[in-house]
């Protein structure tokens, strides 16, 4: 069970396909919100419940219709990869039928000393893949992640591919917003990137988003290019899934589009303002140094946050340490397949 947010229910993932190919003889309910089926939907003996959080499984009685719903499956375990009020309410319910359960432990105190104002403690934390892990192995089984594979390339729609044109050889993808502003790098540095990106003509750069407000902002970035093209509003959900698989890199924020490229096993560059990929949250089977991170000699209390919602006075333009050329480099590097 992990119900939210987009980018924590892609950090499944790759464990959930790495334990299907390890144990093919279990089959796996994964139990989340309807619009993240589409990520399991390619892994083996893995089905998908959907969690009506609106109507049916609303409230404690909802949860309580929800259990039931479960109990009908024969499920033999209950792995809570969430941790929250109500998948505890779920997972004690199997506990008392005598159905044995495990649940992430999401390391708060590491964090919470990781992210301190005062006496910061900075190492790197467990990731958040090892710890769901973890919770299989008190389930009795083991995960390897030291060789994992992705998912074939998708083939492209006739519909993608009269948005995106054929006439390219590399395609950058770039999903320039986060959820909290401090994650955001600023939107003219940003611009200065794609503008250097796209004077190479043969890579189509693809601008993702979400939304009345930045799809108006990405029209705009785009305008000026005959190979930068703004995809957000213009495909499905799993048309974007389609097509960012098919990317030889992704740029992102500390954002949930930098674990879906990830976990179709594409490149993903991060950059990171108020938080750190020391927070157990980088994106699956990426090297460090593909993680930029703003300067701590003149941001020392970064990271301040594990999320980037807590504001930090004097820290506001702390990704403007991470230079334009910087990104563009480790961009080409990456592209060219290297």
């Amino acid at each position: 069970m992990r119900l939210s947010a987009m980018g924590d229910v892609a950090m499944t993932v790759p464990v959930l396909r790495a334990f299907t190919e390890q144990h093919p003889t279990v089959k796996i309910t994964v139990i989340s919100r309807p619009f993240f089926k589409p990520f399991f939907e390619t892994i083996p003996n893995v089905s998908f419940f959907a969690f009506d959080e609106k109507v049916k499984h609303k409230g404690f009685l909802g949860l309580l219709r929800l259990y039931k719903d479960l109990k009908i499956l024969e499920i033999d375990a209950f792995a809570d990869l969430h941790n929250v009020l109500r998948s505890k309410v779920v997972r004690n319910l199997f506990a008392l039928s005598g159905k044995k359960i495990a649940f992430v432990d999401k390391g708060r105190a590491e964090k919470k000393a990781l992210t301190a104002a005062e006496n910061k403690v900075f190492k790197p934390l467990t990731t958040m893949f090892e710890r769901h892990v973890q919770v299989f192995k008190e389930l009795g089984f083991t995960v390897d992640l030291s060789n994992p594979s992705f998912p074939e390339k998708a083939n492209l729609s006739s519909e993608i591919v009269s948005i995106i044109g054929d006439n390219h050889q590399k395609m950058i993808g770039i999903a320039p917003f986060a959820q909290y502003d401090l994650k955001v790098y600023p939107l003219d540095l940003m611009q200065q990137v794609i503008a250097q990106l796209a004077e190479n003509l043969q890579c189509k750069i693809l601008l993702f988003g979400g939304g009345r407000k930045e799809i108006e902002i990405l029209d705009t970035i785009s305008s000026p290019y005959e190979n930068v093209i703004n995809i957000a509003g213009k495909l499905s959900f799993q048309q974007e899934l389609q097509l960012i698989s098919n990317l030889d890199v992704m740029l992102s924020m500390d954002s949930g589009n930098a674990h879906i490229a990830a976990m179709l096993g594409v490149k993903v560059i991060t950059l990171w303002g108020a938080t750190h990929p020391f927070s157990g949250f980088s994106p699956f089977n990426q090297p460090l140094q593909n993680a930029l991170v703003s300067d701590r000699n003149l941001f020392p209390k970064l990271p301040t946050s594990v999320y980037g919602n807590k504001k930090v006075a004097g820290h506001e333009d702390a990704m403007r340490t991470i230079t334009v050329d910087s990104i563009v480099k480790v961009l080409n590097y990456c592209k060219q397949g290297i």
